[in-house]
């Protein structure tokens, strides 16, 4: 069972409030064409409204949970011919055909723990992109404060949703926890300095290495988001 699972029906609920990348994503699969890999697809946050826009999408997430209710998100929105789901891992993703555009949102690199899980991602999603085509995605490092702030601490961050993020500093890992009346679960997640994903992407094969500070594409000037651009050598 994937940690996502425990929490399908709740996931929606406690992830109501994140649009700010939607727009971005979209827009970069506008730009692209079709079809684009959305890998960490899950309930369809992302996909359906690409999807909605006309952008075909394959769908990678390891939750079949996650899955079934994208299924059922897409149908409801008449778009289920558009999203082609798959449940598969990101480091070896179900995907044979090559896209002009892979994507992976609300930071789901952070489930990778080292940096040979890192590299196996990202190259795994160079081979899925056609010569010259794109990966984009999104990671943070969190700031002193965020973590002094939210450390072992039950927050609401909906009603009746709760989150709590165990900090751990030192080893750059942060077990964070999730539980409602649909489901609870504890998932791990671990980061990296900034300047460290781009050296992953250069030794990943990647050129054109782009990073910004947020969706709305300003340079990337320091802080906890950073939202990044890397091209397939032509």
């Amino acid at each position: 069972m994937d940690v996502y699972d425990p929490i399908a029906h709740l996931y929606d609920g406690w992830s109501r409030q994140v649009t700010e990348d939607v727009g971005f994503y979209v827009e970069e699969a506008l730009a692209a064409g079709g079809p684009v890999v959305e890998l960490g697809a899950g309930t369809g946050r992302v996909a359906i409204p690409t999807a909605l826009a006309g952008v075909p999408v394959i769908g990678v997430d390891a939750s079949p949970g996650m899955l079934a209710v994208c299924r059922a998100r897409a149908a409801a929105a008449g778009v289920a011919g558009l999203l082609d789901l798959r449940e598969g891992d990101y480091r070896d993703p179900p995907v044979t055909e090559r896209v002009r555009l892979v994507t992976c949102p609300f930071r789901a690199y952070l489930h990778l723990h080292t940096d040979a899980e890192r590299l196996a991602a990202l190259r795994a999603a160079l081979e899925l992109l056609e010569p010259g085509g794109r990966l984009a995605f999104d990671v943070f490092a969190p700031s002193r404060r965020d973590i002094r702030e939210t450390d072992r601490r039950w927050l609401e961050r909906e009603p009746g949703i709760w989150e709590r993020a165990d900090w751990f500093p030192e080893s750059r890992r942060l077990d964070l926890s999730v539980r409602g009346e649909d489901g609870e679960t504890t998932m791990a997640l671990a980061w990296v300095p900034t300047v460290e994903w781009g050296r992953l992407l250069g030794r990943a094969g990647f050129e054109a290495v782009e990073c910004l500070g947020w969706f709305d594409r300003r340079p990337y000037r320091g802080g906890e988001d950073s939202v990044w651009l890397a091209r397939r050598p032509a």
